[in-house]
C-alpha cells in the first residue's frame, strides 16, 4: 500500500492505478477506523476498483464548541487496517493542503442539508460537502463509498454530486453494528461502561417505532412515545423523526422510501442512527 502525504505523490499513485485498473474507488474517512470503515474498503476492493482511502480530520465540519481536539486519532492502527483490507493508496493530507491560506471557496447547501443535523450543527454539512468535493477532485475516483449510518450526510453528498454533475457514483453501504445492535462509530470509545450498556437502546427504540409506523401508526404519537422511551433510558434526544429518505423532509406516516432518523446524547457522546420504515401494510 502506498501512503501519500502530498498532492504530487497522490497524483502519481492514482496515475499508476489508472494504468492497471478500470476504476478507482474512494473511501473518505476521518481515521480512528473501525469495522464500519473496513466494510467500506472491502466493498470498494470487492468491486474490482483500485481503492484509495483518505484519512483527514476535517476542521471545517466542526463548530467552535465541538470535539475537534478530542476526535480520536490512530494513524499507525488505521494504516495497518487499510493495508489488511487491500487498500491500494492511503491519502493523508494536512490542513494546509486541503485548505490553503488563500482559498475562498466552500459549498453552500440546501435540500437534504436542511433540518436535523443541519439545525443541530450549523455549518457542518458545508464542511462535509467542501472536503468531499476536494477529495473527489484530488483522487478523481469513479466511485465513492459512504455508510448509511450517517444517512443525512449520504443524501447531502448524493445531492451535491447530482447537482454539480460530478463524474462519479456514490455507493451506499449498510450500517455495520455491534452484536447488540449499536451502530459502530469512532466516538463509541468515549462511552462509559454503563453508557455502553444502555447505548443499544437507541437502535431498539428505532426498530420499535418503525414497526408501529409500518403497522399504520401516525408519526406524531409514535415519535412522542419513542422520545419518552429514550429519555427514560437516560438519553437526551436532539431529534427522532420520520422523513422521506432522499429529501429528509418530514412526513406524517410511513411511505415508500421512508426513513426513521435519530440523534441523541448519552453522557458526553452524541449517537446517530437510522432505520428504514416499510410502507404501511
Amino acid at each position: 500500500m502506498i501512503v501519500a502525504r502530498t498532492l504530487p505523490d497522490l497524483r502519481a499513485a492514482c496515475a499508476a492505478l489508472r494504468r492497471t485498473h478500470d476504476a478507482i474507488g474512494l473511501v473518505p474517512t476521518m481515521g480512528a477506523l473501525h469495522e464500519g470503515h473496513r466494510s467500506l474498503v472491502r466493498h470498494a476492493v470487492a468491486s474490482g476498483a483500485a481503492t484509495v482511502a483518505s484519512i483527514f480530520v476535517n476542521p471545517l465540519q466542526f463548530a467552535a464548541n465541538e470535539d475537534l481536539g478530542r476526535y480520536p486519532r490512530d494513524e499507525a492502527g488505521d494504516l495497518a487496517a487499510l493495508e489488511d483490507e487491500g487498500c491500494a493508496v492511503a491519502w493523508l493530507p494536512d490542513v494546509a493542503t486541503m485548505y490553503p491560506p488563500d482559498a475562498t471557496t466552500t459549498i453552500s447547501l440546501e435540500g437534504p442539508a436542511l433540518r436535523w443535523e443541519g439545525d443541530a450543527r450549523p455549518g457542518h454539512f458545508r464542511g462535509v460537502a467542501t472536503v468531499c468535493a476536494k477529495l473527489f477532485g484530488q483522487v478523481r475516483a469513479d466511485r465513492a463509498y459512504f455508510g448509511e449510518k450517517d444517512w443525512q450526510q449520504l443524501q447531502v453528498i448524493r445531492r451535491m454530486v447530482a447537482d454539480l454533475l460530478l463524474p462519479l457514483e456514490i455507493v451506499p453501504v449498510e450500517t455495520v453494528r455491534e452484536a447488540d445492535g449499536l451502530a459502530m462509530s469512532s466516538r463509541n470509545r468515549f462511552l462509559s461502561e454503563e453508557e455502553r450498556r444502555r447505548a443499544p437502546r437507541l437502535f431498539a427504540v428505532l426498530q420499535a417505532c418503525a414497526g408501529d409506523l409500518a403497522g399504520g401508526g401516525a408519526a406524531a404519537p409514535v415519535l412522542a412515545r419513542g422520545e419518552a422511551q429514550l429519555r427514560a433510558e437516560g438519553f437526551a434526544p436532539d431529534y427522532l423523526a420520520l422523513v422521506d429518505g432522499p429529501s429528509l423532509a418530514p412526513i406524517s406516516a410511513a411511505a415508500p422510501g421512508a426513513r426513521l432518523i435519530a440523534a441523541a446524547r448519552l453522557g458526553s457522546v452524541r449517537l446517530l442512527d437510522n432505520v428504514g420504515v416499510p410502507p404501511r401494510a
